[in-house]
């Protein structure tokens, strides 16, 4: 078939290097695991800085309409008590991003990077790549080892 790997090829950048253990590739695969769920994390981090900054930008209209419809002391209580109000204590969303960035995630991220390098060469999804292997159909055009 063309285009297609034959079913004896592997996929080279995903192969295990000559030494390592099932342990270690399994340990590889949750704290890569472990990384996804902090970057699904900061995901929502990101959505909460957003929707509440959208939020804080949409009081505007509301106090607006408040004051158009003659309701001045309420729109003065909303202005004065929500509208840019800290989300902490000293804090708007955006440093809470900033602060979980430098404080955890970065770190995460280079510490992930380094266990990987150290180990594996650097190589990434041992785990599921050999799950593929071992669950794929050899020969069959949609299961070819890689791309």
């Amino acid at each position: 078939m063309t285009g297609t790997r034959d079913e004896g090829e592997r996929d080279e950048g995903h192969e295990r290097p000559p030494g390592v253990g099932d342990t270690t590739v399994e340990a590889l695969g949750a704290l890569t695991e472990a990384l996804e769920s902090v970057e699904r994390a900061r995901g929502r981090l990101y959505d909460f800085h957003q929707l509440t900054g959208g939020a804080d930008l949409t009081l505007d209209r509301a106090v607006e309409l408040l004051r158009t419809a003659g309701h001045a002391s309420h729109a003065d209580l909303v202005e004065r008590e929500i509208l840019g109000r800290n989300v902490i204590p000293g804090c708007w969303t955006y440093q809470i991003v900033e602060a979980y960035d430098a404080t955890y995630y970065r770190p995460f991220v280079e510490v992930e990077a380094r266990v990987r390098r150290e180990l594996v060469a650097g190589r990434q999804h041992l785990y599921e790549a050999e799950m593929k292997e071992a669950r794929r159909t050899h020969g069959h055009p949609d299961h070819t080892a890689g791309p």
